[in-house]
């Protein structure tokens, strides 16, 4: 029988095991094999330009291919539950979003838990999104957007990346402040969504502004407003929504880095450091500012505190708007 010395040293032999074996994962990087950053969206949207940036400085400091890959689908959740099932073994990492980590999880049953099944990394990139129609739909203005969905209730309708993403809850914030009812046309990504956009299949879409930009630029669309406190500067002229009539109204999008939730925490930590490294680069700053991104590094525990924030901002937006998956 054991007795209680025998115990104690047997105790503190496995956790000394235990360290020993976590140290030495730690030390095992990078991985061996290629790294999959996945990205929930299709290629050529806001995500994808910015994963492709940061996935290439990535993989030249740590000497191993970083590929970017794109699951689009179910607003990134789809993307998100491949991630949460992946081997924990740093070789999947997860550029997660808004939507799936602080916004669906009030809107549907997920097949994940984005707080136990994925573990936080570091903050990557945000932006405001900006309100952008078609040539055709008449209004100049987001007064005179305004007037013309409280004229037409229920037939002004605008794109998102999907239920639950950032630029669907931009819309319904804008429902409940400006009282209208427009219409909820979910995508799989940013680009069918400012396709159709652009084809005048859909009148309005809360747009990143690196899609939107170059068609903003070449009088494709018309910009109505920013949905961040200050406006851009690579969008000076343009209004905020806050500016133009609704005071402290803020919808930020954001990317960020997350890991199987069963990655082991030296091995979060190392990712951790090469991620803020590249995300404070002035290269891969200047770069993502080009696009309209703002570099957002953090500690692992700034993260998962900020995503607990907008966890419970946006669900009590989701609770009073009285919202569902679509």
């Amino acid at each position: 029988m054991m007795n209680k010395r025998n115990f104690l040293h047997a105790t503190a032999l496995a956790a000394s095991l235990l360290a020993l074996a976590a140290s030495a994962q730690a030390q095992d990087f990078p991985p061996k094999k290629p790294v999959s950053l996945v990205v929930g969206f299709a290629a050529g949207g806001a995500a994808d330009a910015a994963a492709r940036l940061i996935a290439k400085k990535l993989g030249e400091n740590i000497g191993q291919s970083v590929v970017v890959e794109n699951k689009g689908g179910a607003g990134g959740n789809i993307a998100h539950q491949q991630v949460a099932n992946a081997a924990a073994d740093g070789s999947v990492l997860l550029f997660g979003s808004v939507g799936p980590l602080t916004i669906a999880p009030h809107l549907m049953k997920l097949p994940y838990d984005p707080f136990k099944d994925l573990a936080p990394i570091s903050g990557g990139v945000n932006f405001p999104n900006v309100l952008v129609v078609h040539k055709g739909a008449g209004v100049k203005t987001l007064a005179e957007f305004v007037a013309k969905a409280k004229k037409n209730p229920g037939t002004v309708d605008y794109a998102s990346t999907g239920a639950g993403s950032a630029s669907h809850l931009a819309g319904e914030l804008f429902n409940q402040r400006a009282g209208i009812d427009m219409v909820h046309v979910p995508y799989k990504g940013g680009a069918p969504a400012l396709q159709d956009l652009l084809g005048e299949r859909v009148t309005s879409y809360f747009a990143a502004p690196p899609t939107a930009l170059p068609h903003i630029e070449a009088g494709k669309l018309i910009p109505l407003a920013t949905t961040g406190l200050t406006r851009p500067a690579y969008m000076p002229d343009i209004p905020t929504v806050a500016e133009a009539g609704y005071p402290g109204f803020e919808a930020l999008n954001w990317y960020a880095f997350v890991a199987p939730g069963k990655t082991p925490k030296p091995m979060l930590d190392r990712w951790n450091t090469e991620i803020v490294k590249v995300l404070n680069d002035p290269g891969v700053k200047e770069a993502l500012n080009k696009h309209g991104l703002t570099p957002q590094p953090t500690t692992r525990a700034e993260f998962a505190a900020f995503m607990k924030k907008e966890y419970e901002q946006w669900g009590r937006l989701v609770k009073e708007r009285k919202l569902s998956a679509e």
